[in-house]
């Protein structure tokens, strides 16, 4: 059983291995700049943890692994536009060192690269692989297309924001995992509970992320403190702090979030009603209850091989507590 940084390591040597054309130069570079770039690695990591669940032959694993990878970072170049962010990982994005049509080109090439890794696996768990595979990339642009619909809504309801995440972000995660029970040829119950862990997991890193926007590290975060803020997107702080706000508050947030303004001053008072509501808190709280939940549908699989992800899961929760 290999733990986390070992499978990180794998991950990190077959990243390394993809050999992409020389030409359209500015077809391939960007896919090779924005792999690049690192990250986490969450996903892949997931599947192949996974799968050794229930088979110590991660080789099996590898294929499906690099493609969710790289249908990770095709969403991530796609989002990049949408929002206009400048940085990414600490680094300019796709679309600001070459520009917009480039970063859409490329990302549809990543698309297609991902599905040609996904199907390379034995042939009987193609079909079940794929239809997990497309019901999640459905989901996720269903989740992307929701978290745009809230820019112009004046209403989002605290559960449907959930839902969102659940869809734009939780479900890779709970995919990648399922895909690695499928490798291994673990039990439609297994795999449902490795979804559902993989589920609530998700929900409790995009909370995090949303937490990390406002009261996080540049440096650590890798992207701009407050983007989100000055978006005007609607996250889980921002909707929270609704709820709880007295009448000036809530005036101020709704009128605050009106305005194109994108400058320092409005993050920071907006950041003040953060804090003087303790939403910060209250993030966290949330976070630890899907994080609760995830624990219980880990803690009846079947297996002596889930120091792992037990070990990921304390380092997601280690962050914020």
């Amino acid at each position: 059983m290999q733990n986390l940084s070992q499978l990180s390591a794998v991950i990190e040597v077959e990243l390394e291995k993809l050999d992409f054309p020389r030409k359209p130069e500015k077809l391939y570079q960007p896919i090779e700049y924005l792999i690049g770039l690192g990250g986490k690695r969450m996903r892949p990591i997931l599947l192949l943890m996974a799968h050794q669940l229930f088979d110590d032959k991660i080789e099996k694993a590898i294929s499906p692994a690099l493609g969710i990878e790289i249908f990770h970072n095709f969403t991530l170049l796609h989002d990049d536009i949408m929002d206009q962010a400048p940085l990414r990982r600490g680094q300019q994005t796709v679309h600001e060192k070459w520009n917009k049509n480039v970063a859409i080109l490329s990302g549809d090439t990543m698309l297609v690269q991902s599905y040609n890794f996904m199907a390379d696996v034995d042939q009987s768990i193609i079909k079940e692989l794929l239809a997990v595979f497309n019901k999640t990339a459905t989901q996720v642009c269903e989740g992307q297309q929701m978290d745009m619909d809230f820019e112009s809504q004046k209403e989002v309801p605290l559960q449907t924001y959930l839902k969102m995440i659940e869809y734009k972000t939780a479900v890779l995660l709970a995919a990648s995992l399922q895909i690695g029970g499928i490798t291994a040829n673990a039990s439609k119950d297994e795999q449902d509970h490795l979804y559902q862990f993989g589920i609530n997991m998700g929900i409790a890193f995009q909370l995090k992320d949303d937490l990390l926007d406002v009261f996080g590290d540049e440096a650590d975060f890798g992207k701009q403190i407050g983007g989100d803020i000055r978006s005007n997107k609607k996250t889980f702080l921002f909707l929270k702090a609704l709820q709880l706000a007295k009448d000036q508050q809530k005036k101020d947030l709704v009128s605050y979030y009106a305005d194109e303004d994108d400058s320092e001053q409005k993050i920071m008072a907006i950041k003040k009603i953060y804090t003087d509501l303790a939403i910060q808190q209250h993030t966290i709280d949330m976070m630890k209850a899907y994080y609760t939940i995830a624990m219980k549908h880990l803690d009846v699989i079947d297996s002596d091989k889930k120091q792992p992800l037990l070990d990921f899961s304390k380092k997601l929760m280690a962050r914020i507590s």
